[in-house]
């Protein structure tokens, strides 16, 4: 398998593992993380002995989402700003049309984009205190890059929009009420292992049913992709254009309120 610098793949027999692995930058996704887990995931997709894929990460959280810099970067430069829409737009869709079964082990905090692609998974292990949210607003930002498509495709619209506009974070044990999260485990150790066992055990099933039954089960959320995915991202590009987007990376940064100005 290829060596990548922010992401490990791995293989046990029919299951293959994507690990998230730069928990020193908390597993942020920058222009590095952008150009290559696409591509890791579909290096799994391509893998004829992979029948079944396990998502995980290292370090405190899951994945602290969007890079600030990268917002700043995109902010600056029209052209900047069109490339990380293309990278975004390109990722989403390989997690949304990846064709085997796709288990998340998500033993920390994921937090925007992060939590969109996590929410195209077909199995989500977790611990009742682990925070699942989506804070593009707080960024000053529409979350166009998945959080439209996949937070409605997995609560009532009004749920979903309770948090979007919020931005507020949705605890693993509420999710899992919800049907968000499918298996809860006490202990974050214990979240890889069983995330693993359900991989395991699909694999263990004809494969070509198995992923046949997903292509027909993910049809509701392509049709969701084409109705809203495009809009979306183009509307967070006008939303990341903005002063309000420079001033809530400072007042993030500075750890203060912010001031809006509405342009």
């Amino acid at each position: 398998m290829t060596d990548y610098k922010t992401v490990k793949l791995s293989r046990d027999g029919h299951v293959g593992e994507l690990q998230l692995c730069r928990p020193d930058v908390l597993n942020r996704f920058d222009g590095a993380l952008l150009d290559e887990l696409g591509e890791a995931l579909s290096e799994l997709g391509r893998d004829r002995d992979v029948r079944a894929v396990v998502l995980t990460s290292t370090g405190r959280h899951f994945s602290a989402g969007g890079d600030t810099e990268a917002m700043l970067a995109a902010n600056d430069d029209l052209r900047v700003l069109m490339e990380q829409v293309d990278d975004g737009r390109r990722l989403f869709r390989t997690f949304a049309d990846f064709p085997k079964p796709l288990v998340v082990a998500l033993h920390g905090h994921v937090f925007g984009v992060a939590t969109s692609l996590v929410l195209t998974a077909d199995a989500i292990v977790s611990t009742p205190s682990v925070q699942l949210s989506d804070p593009h607003v707080h960024l000053g930002l529409v979350p166009g890059d998945g959080g439209c498509v996949t937070w409605p495709a997995n609560l009532p619209m009004v749920r979903a929009k309770r948090h979007l506009l919020w931005g507020e974070p949705l605890l693993a044990e509420d999710a899992y009420k919800l049907g968000m999260v499918t298996e809860l485990v006490d202990d974050p150790e214990e979240v890889a292992p069983l995330a693993r066992a359900l991989a395991a055990k699909v694999a263990e099933l004809p494969p070509a049913a198995v992923q046949l039954t997903k292509r027909a089960l993910n049809k509701g959320m392509h049709a969701r992709i084409d109705e809203v995915f495009d809009t979306a991202f183009y509307l967070e590009a006008i939303s990341a254009s903005t002063a309000d987007l420079r001033e809530a990376v400072s007042a993030f940064k500075e750890k203060r309120p912010g001031s809006w100005q509405g342009r």
